[in-house]
């Protein structure tokens, strides 16, 4: 009786049916291989809860999705079109977030094909080398704390071009204007460098300089934003 609630309409004869105990087996296993990849992604990571969850219940997703294909081509080719969607999310996502997106689909791929070891051992495998290289700081930029963006506030009357070149060719290794724009109703212009100093603790003394360049106006250096050229 049970098993035949769990039979599919169209099922013949030809057709292999996965009984419940290996429909549960296998997700349950892609269950905690999602709790494996979910508690492997909030190491040294920032996060928010929906995307732990997403990631979390993953693989049980694609397990079930890949029990169902069951051998059907047609219904594979269809599957594959419907996982390439995931690339067209409204806010677009980290290298690592894509990165261990795929690592999910891929355990939730092997358990779905009832390959439940070598699905544990991948994630396993898999999530130890992320914590390895988190923990090495691995591709990390040695030099990413003299990145940096400076704002600089003058007065209308302040010609900018050239005013600071001296003081960024004295304390950066390079630099470049990337903007500038009118605040206070036009009655002050807003200068936007990107810049890698030469050394970090000359930073006061470089901003103290720029203070008697501009009129003691507002001044603001920030760590140099990468995450749009992170892939």
């Amino acid at each position: 009786m049970l098993d035949s609630i769990f039979r599919g309409l169209f099922d013949t004869d030809m057709t292999a049916v996965i009984t419940v105990t290996d429909f549960l087996l296998c997700v349950g296993c892609s269950l905690v291989i999602g709790l494996l990849f979910a508690l492997t992604y909030t190491y040294r990571t920032r996060y928010t809860k929906s995307f732990v969850v997403t990631l979390a219940l993953l693989p049980a997703v694609v397990c079930v999705v890949i029990m169902m294909v069951n051998g059907n081509v047609g219904t594979g080719v269809a599957v594959a079109g419907a996982f390439s969607l995931v690339r067209f999310r409204s806010v677009p996502g980290t290298a690592r977030e894509i990165g261990v997106l795929f690592l999910a689909m891929g355990a939730g791929l092997i358990a779905g094909m009832g390959y439940l070891g070598y699905a544990f051992l991948f994630a396993l495998v898999l999530s130890l080398v992320s914590l390895l290289y988190s923990r090495l700081s691995f591709g990390a930029a040695k030099k990413a704390a003299l990145y940096k963006t400076l704002h600089i506030t003058i007065p209308e009357d302040l010609d900018y071009t050239g005013v600071f070149d001296d003081l960024l060719d004295t304390y950066a290794r390079s630099w470049e204007l990337v903007q500038v724009r009118t605040t206070n109703l036009g009655s002050l212009f807003r200068l936007t460098y990107h810049l890698t100093l030469r050394d970090a603790g000359t930073e006061k003394e470089f901003i103290d300089k720029l203070r008697c360049r501009n009129g003691n106006l507002e001044i603001s250096v920030s760590q140099q934003e990468n995450s749009t050229y992170e892939l």
